[in-house]
């Protein structure tokens, strides 16, 4: 993993660990997989998926009841990020704040990473 001993890659908001142990608890799942794949308007997307098992590569991230699991390729896209989630008149969901990302677009679901953390990815 892309950090530092004794640091956890990413933190979540007492509010999106209570969201994660939830939907972790309701489908009997192991954790929530995150990651990073290309595509939107500015080029990149975050990756949400239910994990049954962890692959040993997975970094796996522990804080209270939830469990995040971050797949290998996005491990250096995702350090220092935090989790929240937020629940407004019109939508709730899983708000990401990544110290990484250069751009977003309007909508705020894609995203721009720095040209050379984006030219690792296939």
């Amino acid at each position: 993993m892309f950090g530092i001993p004794g640091r956890s890659p990413i933190t979540m908001t007492p509010a999106a660990e209570a969201q994660i142990a939830k939907l972790m608890a309701s489908g009997g799942h192991m954790g929530l997989r995150i990651g990073v794949k290309k595509g939107g308007c500015a080029g990149m997307e975050y990756t949400m998926d239910y994990v049954d098992e962890v692959d040993s590569h997975d970094e796996v991230v522990d804080q209270g009841d939830a469990r995040v699991i971050i797949a290998p390729m996005a491990q250096m896209f995702l350090f220092g990020t935090e989790i929240d989630y937020e629940i407004s008149l019109l939508e709730a969901g899983f708000k990401f704040r990544n110290p990484n990302v250069s751009e977003a677009c309007g909508c705020g679901e894609s995203i721009k990473f720095d040209e050379k953390l984006s030219a690792d990815l296939p």
